[in-house]
């Protein structure tokens, strides 16, 4: 029993993601200059209350995902969360400096899932946008998933799906903007590239041993 408690004992550094996420709270309030990225795109982007839902799944997607990489490959979860936790810092730090704010439109009870809409609206306030969290995280455990995981065809089209809806419903539930994305995906490449150049991956570790 205890070999097997310990087995788990690496997950308790996922912990590392609220305790940085105490940060994304004190930021996300309006400051003393406050801009708007939206562009022609953003404006003629409709509002779709139903992409709520791929927005929320993130939450149990995230945490999935990374115990998945846990089991499959530790050396791919460590390296995944910490860029995870590096992006955050990074995040954390533009919003300080570079702070965005999105324009919501207003909720009634006519539009499906508002409650769902209003629950991310009244528990996320529209100031720490750019980059996307949402994207970053998202698209983080794509790579890592595609890159370095071996899986059957139906996974790998499976969280294809997943993480592309939940990157495209940031801008349809409009919590973010295109460019809000474009930053995070851009963000994710450029600290991958760097712990690649500074650690390589050996082809060994690149892929589990349980295909």
């Amino acid at each position: 029993m205890k070999a097997k408690l310990s087995y788990y004992v690496p997950l308790l550094w996922l912990l590392s993601i609220p305790i940085l996420n105490v940060f994304y709270g004190i930021l996300n309030r309006e400051g003393p200059r406050v801009r708007s990225l939206m562009t022609v795109v953003d404006v003629h982007t409709p509002f779709i209350s139903y992409f709520v839902i791929p927005y929320l799944i993130w939450y149990p997607f995230i945490l999935g995902m990374f115990v998945y990489l846990f089991v499959k490959n530790r050396t791919v979860y460590y390296r995944t969360l910490f860029l995870l936790c590096t992006g955050l810092v990074a995040c954390y730090i533009t919003y300080y400096f570079f702070q965005t704010v999105v324009v919501r439109p207003e909720i009634t009870n006519q539009v499906p899932l508002h409650g769902f809409v209003n629950f991310v609206y009244d528990n996320d306030r529209p100031y720490n946008c750019f980059p996307s969290i949402h994207v970053l995280s998202t698209y983080l455990i794509l790579i890592a998933a595609l890159r370095h995981i071996p899986m059957k065809s139906l996974m790998r089209w499976a969280i294809r799906l997943i993480s592309w809806s939940i990157i495209v419903s940031t801008v349809f539930v409009k919590q973010h903007v295109v460019l809000d994305i474009a930053g995070a995906i851009l963000l994710v490449e450029f600290l991958a590239f760097v712990m690649n150049l500074l650690v390589p991956i050996s082809k060994k570790s690149a892929v589990s041993a349980s295909a």
